[in-house]
């Protein structure tokens, strides 16, 4: 059954490769159907993966195949919360080691050029912190990093 609200995300024929490389990374995540070209479109063929169902930890999503006209960009990310250090490791290090790209405060893009917030909790507790010294020193820590250091951001936290 498909659901009432699916994010839809843009792939220049690569939609079932990602998907796939989802499905292996991230819990709760499948490839469901993929639906070929009935026909010839702009940028494919009858035949060709036009589109990819797919769950991304829970998450509906429909990859569309529709050529080179759109890029992803940080205007839309997938924001994945994390319990520790080494769930923040494996996720970080699966999506840059597979032609992905690290950026700055826990951001990351995959290869296809998807951005994703690797978020742990315990960066979440800190700026939220009610002692408002406590959350600005945990948030320039994490203004200064790449993928989160836990053990860093709750020392700064600290003091």
């Amino acid at each position: 059954m498909v659901s009432k609200n699916t994010v839809c995300l843009w792939y220049d024929g690569t939609a079932l490769d990602a998907a796939k490389f989802y499905a292996e990374t991230f819990p709760d995540s499948a490839v469901g159907a993929v639906h070929c070209a009935p026909g010839d479109y702009p940028d494919g063929k009858e035949g060709d993966v036009l589109t990819v169902e797919f769950t991304v930890m829970g998450i509906p999503c429909l990859g569309l195949n529709g050529g080179s006209t759109f890029k992803h960009n940080e205007a839309f990310s997938f924001q994945v919360a994390t319990d520790d250090q080494a769930e923040t490791d494996r996720l970080w290090n699966a999506i840059v080691s597979n032609g992905g790209q690290e950026s700055a405060c826990g951001w990351c893009k995959d290869k296809w050029g998807l951005s994703w917030q690797i978020t742990p909790r315990a960066l979440t507790a800190a700026y939220t912190d009610p002692d408002r010294a406590a959350a600005k020193r945990a948030f320039d820590a994490m203004m200064e990093m790449g993928k989160i250091d836990i053990a860093a951001i709750e020392a700064a936290r600290r003091g």
